[in-house]
């Protein structure tokens, strides 16, 4: 069980693991990710007009980010300028507004610290943060010590995706895949008394990994290593290595 949804292109690498090793994959997402209000996201007290930039950080805060706008009837100016961790989120923007690469920069790595030079260079503007209410103060810290002007603010909420009765009943997986903490806190939540057995458990990135612990449950594999630096490749090795 892979908690994300299941992948739109066939050339996915969990189809080719699932080929290669003769096992089968579902996919199903432990949370979902849903918009605030425009009531609630106006008690933060936050201006979209006050700043000359936004800085994206994943898709979800693109598509919450305009349509909270919309919600509020604020119309975006041509001349904002997006900040975005990937290439791959940048040109999502298109979506929303006509893309020009005057006014759209992204990272090559993914990582946040990896796009704050490009964003040293445009200092004078004002950036936005869309953000999730799981979050740290890692970033506004960094920016803080850029001296960047900068305001974070909550635009969409991550909850447990709950499961059906069916779902419940028919729970069988030898392994689970998470991504998140919260994915951790999906599972306890909807299966209170889960006793893992001989189950598997994977998780990506260190806060999930700790999640598995603090849960009381045993981590089995975990990624991104040196080696392996993707849930796909941690994942082909662990099967090429127990199937041995």
């Amino acid at each position: 069980m892979v908690s994300q949804p299941q992948p739109t292109s066939t050339k996915s690498p969990y189809y080719d693991i699932a080929e290669q090793f003769e096992v089968e994959l579902v996919f199903r997402p432990f949370i979902k990710v849903e918009s605030i209000s425009a009531k609630e996201f106006r008690q933060q007290k936050v201006s979209i007009l006050s700043h000359t930039a936004v800085v994206f950080t994943s898709r979800h805060a693109i598509d919450h980010f305009f349509t909270l706008a919309k919600e509020m009837r604020v119309t975006i100016p041509e001349d904002m300028k997006y900040f975005c961790v990937t290439e791959t989120i940048a040109l999502y923007i298109q979506k929303y507004v006509q893309y020009r690469k005057r006014k759209v920069f992204y990272g090559s790595t993914g990582k946040i610290a990896d796009l704050v030079p490009t964003m040293v260079k445009h200092k004078a503007e004002k950036y936005l943060i869309p953000m999730s209410d799981v979050h740290n103060d890692d970033l506004k810290i960094l920016l803080d010590s850029k001296k960047l002007q900068h305001t974070e603010c909550v635009m969409y909420r991550t909850v447990s995706n709950d499961f059906t009765a069916e779902e419940v009943a028919n729970f069988d997986y030898d392994m689970m895949v998470f991504f998140s903490p919260t994915g951790i806190k999906a599972l306890t939540k909807n299966f209170p008394d889960f006793e893992q057995g001989d189950i598997r458990i994977a998780a990506f990135g260190p806060s999930t990994a700790k999640e598995v612990e603090t849960a009381g449950l045993r981590l089995d594999l975990s990624a991104p290593t040196e080696e392996y630096p993707s849930m796909t490749s941690a994942l082909r090795a662990y099967l090429r290595k127990t199937n041995e």
